[in-house]
């Protein structure tokens, strides 16, 4: 599969568009769950907030999907009383990993392409199952991520390189 060229960017914390990019990205991240969450299990098996973090690091660097990242979860329990105070840790880890893997991999090959966001996604899974292991003792929400959640994975994979390949590119 070919690489694709697109315009991907490195923001910094001393500019407005790495802030207004992330308010953007945790706006989308209180309403993308809402609609996921019309499906049974929809949250657990899509995991939506995933998706725009890998989407919004991958397009404007790991800063700017840090700070959406780490801002998310936070944000969306104070309004939705979602995540549940006892996975807010270990969720925050996980989109903090993401977030770090996608930007530095866009920021490292400059391109992309289907077979690296597959990377960028199973490096991010194996991370964050340490993680997940230090910090609880268990890996079980990482297992599920791939038993229950991998339409989720996928839709970061393919849905990812469609966001920020025709939506994103400019």
């Amino acid at each position: 599969m070919n690489a694709t060229t697109v315009r991907l960017y490195t923001l910094n914390y001393d500019e407005a568009k790495t802030y207004m990019w992330a308010a953007i990205f945790v706006a989308c991240n209180l309403v993308l769950p809402q609609v996921f969450h019309l499906i049974p299990q929809g949250g657990i098996i899509f995991s939506p907030l995933s998706l725009v973090i890998l989407v919004g690091a991958y397009k404007f660097g790991w800063k700017t999907g840090l700070l959406a990242a780490i801002l998310s979860p936070l944000v969306n329990h104070v309004l939705t009383g979602m995540p549940a105070t006892e996975v807010m840790g270990v969720m925050t880890m996980k989109l903090g990993v993401l977030a770090l893997v996608a930007g530095l991999a866009a920021q490292y090959f400059k391109t992309l392409s289907l077979p690296l966001l597959l990377g960028v996604v199973l490096v991010c899974k194996a991370i964050e199952a340490l993680g997940e292991l230090i910090l609880t003792g268990g890996i079980s929400a990482t297992i599920a991520d791939f038993t229950i959640g991998w339409p989720g994975l996928l839709l970061q994979i393919v849905g990812g390189y469609l966001i920020i390949k025709y939506l994103l590119n400019k």
